[in-house]
């Protein structure tokens, strides 16, 4: 299952649900199993009245959660081209539930992201009520590289981002620090990566039956001046100007030449997002554009429901499998795309992946 649970006792009876990822040779990465346990455990611990509060972590020192499995899903993608597996129907639902659950949770959900914060490991952490997130901390959605899309919601956050960030990141993929997560408002605290035995004393010493609330945040704001002497520096609210600029554009394809020529630019961290976009799928650039336009102004559970159709319809394209597999499975780094350039994808198929899905949809009842 690769998820372990434990409950710590408290004051008065209270317990505190600690909920750890445990998967660190794969970076945590979400299996199914996993998915349904979380839920599973989840929700039993916001309908247990002894639970006060409930800490979301991943074990191991590189990450907190580097994203969904997506090497089996893609195995069955390649085996049966032009269909879409079960699995993705049954993986896609489950995990937006989850990921939705989590921005609805009634009981305190801290969420502590350390190291690589990636795709699905993205989706957790956005729906926690409290985002911790450390010097080592690394958040990105980079499945323009596997010829997915932003997806676990990152439809709402980042189309909600400053001018053109949000754009800007789900097409190059591009790495967040702790302090651009606080500034983008990705994440509410920041604490060393040594801190977190600290909270969860602090978490087991907190009297639950008087303020709780008052109490959390006066616990969250010590740990977090003892810590604030290590924030890293801003990469991207510094640069937030020029890349609005250069995204100023009236389509697709006109912002990815924009960034595309900044392959050899003197800024080096926009030179390597350039590199990054130019070895992307072109099929998820245009999925990233259209997905951030419709996302502007619809809720969070329609923002889910848009995103599982969208996720069916890349497992039925062959640029996903092709992807995974050049990155994940047999790591050659070379992606042969279906349609690899900007210019050659067809709207139809643009199009496509927003269609209104036959029958009751799985998430209809979420919200």
């Amino acid at each position: 299952m690769n998820v372990t649970f434990e409950e710590r006792s408290s004051l008065h009876g209270y317990l505190i649900g600690i909920a750890s990822l445990d998967a660190p040779n794969s970076l945590n990465a979400l299996s199914l199993p996993m998915i349904d346990a979380l839920q599973d455990r989840l929700q039993a611990w916001a309908d247990d009245p002894r639970i006060a509060c409930v800490l979301l972590r991943g074990n191991g020192g590189k990450a907190f959660c580097a994203g969904g499995d997506v090497v089996q899903l893609a195995k069955r993608c390649l085996a049966n081209p032009g269909e879409t597996p079960d699995l993705a129907q049954r993986f896609f639902a489950r995990e937006y539930r989850l990921d939705h659950y989590l921005h609805t949770y009634r009981k305190p959900l801290i969420c502590w992201a350390h190291g690589h914060v990636l795709g699905g490991g993205m989706g957790l952490l956005q729906g926690a009520g409290i985002r911790i997130v450390t010097p080592s901390s690394r958040l990105a959605m980079p499945e323009v590289s596997i010829g997915l899309f932003p997806d676990v919601g990152a439809s709402h956050f980042l189309s909600r981002l400053p001018g053109k960030l949000g754009l800007f990141f789900g097409l190059t993929a591009s790495p967040m620090n702790a302090r651009d997560a606080l500034d983008l408002n990705l994440a509410d605290r920041f604490m060393l990566d040594t801190q977190q035995d600290a909270l969860i004393d602090g978490l087991i010493q907190l009297n639950w039956r008087e303020q709780p609330d008052l109490q959390l945040h006066s616990l969250l704001q010590a740990l977090e001046r003892q810590a604030r002497s290590e924030l890293p520096s801003a990469q991207w609210l510094p640069r937030r100007e020029r890349i609005d600029r250069l995204l100023d554009q009236s389509n697709l394809p006109l912002s990815w030449k924009a960034l595309a020529a900044l392959e050899n630019d003197e800024d080096a961290l926009l030179a390597k997002a350039a590199r990054t976009l130019l070895g992307g799928c072109p099929l998820t650039g245009h999925l990233v554009w259209e997905q951030i336009r419709r996302a502007r102004h619809l809720s969070l559970a329609q923002v889910f429901r848009m995103e599982y159709g969208m996720s069916l319809n890349c497992c039925r394209l062959p640029e996903f499998a092709e992807g995974v597999r050049a990155r994940l499975i047999d790591k050659d780094h070379t992606p042969h795309w279906h349609w690899p350039d900007v210019a050659s994808v067809p709207t139809q198929v643009v199009e496509s992946h927003f269609a209104k899905l036959d029958g009751e949809h799985p998430l209809a009842r979420l919200g």
